[in-house]
């Protein structure tokens, strides 16, 4: 049976304090999909490494402790699979624990 997409994780924007995550804030709502997911295999903290951005601002990365999938996907030429959602937003929250997303895998049959 087609799906149009299926969630295969969720987290809180990692470093989302440390980028421009401020500056979208208040763009950011649950259910927005205009984010998208950019590998950064030169990255030199983590050569999985893939940061998650919004009209061109980054927002922060996947978290360390779950990219690794999603970097993966990346790297083999499949990123075009992937649609991040916005769940979560508490704009009151302590900045790492303001936006939370969601990588859903889409289904293209």
């Amino acid at each position: 049976m087609y799906e149009p997409s299926r969630l295969i994780q969720s987290f809180f924007i990692a470093g989302f304090q440390y980028y421009d995550g401020a500056l979208a804030l208040s763009s950011l709502k649950p259910g927005e999909t205009g984010l998208a997911l950019v590998p950064e295999p030169d990255n030199p903290h983590d050569p999985d490494a893939v940061g998650v951005y919004f009209d061109g601002l980054r927002l922060g990365y996947v978290p360390a402790d779950e990219n690794s999938i999603v970097s993966l996907m990346c790297r083999f030429g499949h990123a075009d699979v992937f649609e991040v959602r916005v769940l979560q937003v508490k704009a009151d929250a302590d900045p790492w624990k303001q936006v939370r997303v969601g990588v859903y895998v889409t289904d293209a049959r």
